[in-house]
């Protein structure tokens, strides 16, 4: 028997919410059969870029702190598995999105029939991905793009996700990133005695939201590209399965 549309709604959501919140591996690959794309897949590459820059926003963030350096380590193999299960969530939710977009998918196809031999399209592993040169496909990436950019500022669907993830999960990790922190070890020095202490005044409440909203603002950004570098991925792996 068939499931009614809000009973499919249902099981997809809580697919997802077991893989983002309860890092249910299984669940990602049951939503990639429910989405038909686990056999259709044949590009997956999420640029896992947040942890990268986030490490360096931080070490900025706290340049005038000894160990600064450090903090921004320690934090990112903290949260580290927290944020590329969410890249790798919403690289998905792009895809798939790309990949099921028939209208798309059907504009695309048409310009590639321009610059390709329907015989070249059957051994041809990448279509458009990577290719910049081509200037009536980068204007109508760009359009796409555009247009996923004005769907976000509508549904807010990916600032949602995210906030409410990091929220949820990585807001409590950092709030608490005092624990995870080595001692910093201090020197107090007079004419008579050396004597080596550890310092147990480390990061502040206020320094740690400051952290935690910073590390927000970094996911929000790069997640914004991933999504539609996904999006993209999807709609050209689509074009080539018809040829395959």
């Amino acid at each position: 028997m068939a499931l009614s549309d809000s009973k499919a709604y249902d099981i997809y959501e809580e697919l997802k919410y077991n893989f983002l919140f309860n890092n249910d591996i299984n669940c990602i690959h049951i939503l990639l059969n429910l989405y038909d794309l686990e056999n259709n897949i044949n590009n997956i590459f999420p640029k896992y870029v947040s942890i990268h820059y986030l490490r360096k926003r931080i070490s900025r963030l706290l340049q005038d702190r000894p160990g600064n350096h450090l903090i921004a380590y320690n934090l990112g193999e903290l949260i580290h598995e927290d944020v590329n299960r969410l890249e790798l969530f919403l690289y998905l939710e792009g895809y798939k999105y790309g990949y099921l977009n028939n209208e798309e998918i059907n504009t695309l196809e048409n310009k590639t029939l321009k610059y390709f031999k329907v015989s070249d399209l059957y051994n041809m592993k990448y279509l458009f991905q990577f290719d910049t040169k081509n200037a009536e496909i980068e204007e109508y990436k760009n359009l796409l793009y555009e247009n996923l950019q004005e769907q976000e500022k509508s549904n807010k669907y990916l600032y949602n996700t995210i906030t409410g993830y990091t929220d949820n999960v990585i807001k409590r990790k950092i709030i608490s990133l005092n624990k995870y922190l080595d001692k910093q070890l201090t020197i107090d020095t007079n004419l008579e005695t050396l004597n080596i202490k550890e310092d147990d005044t480390l990061l502040p409440l206020d320094e740690l939201n400051e952290i935690y909203n910073a590390v927000v603002k970094i996911i929000l950004k790069n997640s914004q590209k991933l999504y539609k570098d996904a999006y993209w991925n999807g709609l050209n792996d689509r074009v080539l399965k018809r040829y395959r």
